[in-house]
């Protein structure tokens, strides 16, 4: 009796299941009603060359336009440090002063030898004149008169010698005073007053940096550098007139520095452990804000391209072999799929170096509605939407395929 109970319960159980599906099945029926008909609706864009700037990062550190190691030309006591430590200097301006007092003794040691050279030399001259009268009656040998006339030049040899003695001393007595051989900021001091000091020491005493203007070195691989002579010759960019020299700099926080600089030259020897040559570029600095070993980014522009092939970033996918591919409205008014070689990325934009041409019209929006081959409605892509800034912000575009 309590088999037979619990089978009509569970039989039960099973109908009444049975009759809310079929009644779920039939409200969503009703509310969906009949399928929509028509082709789907896909927003594009046309496809029309455009002149644009197409520029380069890199990114590099600064160094110092002049650099000016001061180290002593004599050995001595340093008695003063004249200057503060991270200020400004002038050339010509007294760091430091080594003690004079052994270096004016020897100058003027050095005189008292010249004065003496220099008193001995009168009768020294008249004794030779003498004799060479006198060997003219034959009063004297030829051998006296020699000696007098070697004497003579002795004497004045003496008096050259110490002249240039008096000289070295007078410079050594003025390298007691180590001047800065140029204007710009000094750093710290690696000595204090008292330290005793060689000539030609290894350490410097201070460095002198002129830092207006500033260096900027950028290295650029061989292969970006190869590429552009190709895009060059193809004649897909033109020199870019009078900008093409212009660098524009971005701080390390990511600000944009307020100057523009100078490309100066490129370095015409390769690195062999990086593969890559180095761009040097000149920026005003009269603020000091660059400083020596700052890391920034600079933008160079490499040329112009008259007839750039620009898209929006989504509309470019993927196939599954990692290709980038679009998909664009023929003239029937149907789908097809074109691979594509990309550039670069211009902000929201890639630049299309091969899969398009102009009069294309490449869907931007409902990619995922739109099958190659099939029929569709095209409506104009609205790039400056809500919908679709927020689109362009939260999508990852996929990696660009350099050519």
């Amino acid at each position: 009796m309590l088999i037979r109970n619990r089978a009509k319960i569970i039989a039960a159980t099973g109908v009444l299941a049975g009759f809310l599906i079929l009644a779920g099945c039939g409200q969503q029926n009703a509310a969906s009603g009949p399928p929509r008909g028509g082709p789907a609706e896909v927003a594009v864009v046309t496809v029309h060359p455009e002149k644009v700037a197409i520029t380069t990062e890199l990114s590099g550190r600064t160094s110092a336009c002049l650099v000016a190691e001061i180290r002593p030309q004599v050995s001595g006591l340093i008695q003063k440090r004249l200057f503060v430590e991270g200020s400004d200097v002038k050339a010509g301006q007294v760091l430091y002063q080594i003690d004079p007092a052994p270096f004016q003794a020897a100058i003027d040691n050095a005189r008292a030898a010249l004065g003496r050279a220099e008193a001995n030399l009168p009768a020294i001259r008249s004794r030779a004149e003498r004799v060479r009268a006198l060997l003219a009656d034959k009063a004297v040998s030829q051998q006296d008169s020699d000696d007098a006339t070697a004497a003579l030049r002795q004497s004045e040899a003496d008096i050259q010698y110490w002249k240039a003695t008096v000289e070295t001393a007078r410079i050594n007595l003025g390298y007691t005073r180590i001047t800065a051989p140029i204007s710009g900021r000094i750093g710290k001091s690696n000595v204090t007053a008292g330290a005793l000091v060689t000539a030609h020491q290894p350490v410097a005493l201070a460095t002198i940096q002129q830092l207006d203007p500033i260096y900027v070195d950028l290295p650029q691989s061989t292969a970006e550098l190869l590429r552009l002579q190709r895009r060059l010759e193809d004649g897909r960019l033109n020199p870019g007139g009078k900008n093409r020299n212009r660098v524009r700099l971005i701080l390390e926080d990511g600000t944009p520095y307020s100057m523009e600089g100078t490309f100066q030259f490129r370095d015409v020897t390769v690195d062999p452990s990086t593969g890559s040559v180095m761009l040097r570029a000149v920026f005003p600095n009269p603020k000091g804000l660059l400083l020596t070993g700052m890391f920034v980014r600079t933008v160079v522009q490499e040329g112009v391209n008259s007839k750039a092939i620009l898209i929006p970033q989504q509309a470019v996918t993927r196939d599954p072999k990692g290709n980038p591919v679009v998909l664009i409205v023929d003239t029937e008014g149907k789908v097809q799929q074109r691979t594509l070689t990309l550039d670069r990325a211009i902000g929201d934009k890639w630049l299309v170096s091969s899969g398009l041409a102009t009069g294309d019209r490449v869907i931007v929006e409902g990619i995922q509605k739109a099958r190659p081959g099939a029929s569709v409605k095209v409506v104009p892509f609205d790039a400056g939407s809500e919908k679709n800034s927020g689109e362009r912000k939260n999508t990852a575009p996929p990696a660009a395929k350099s050519n």
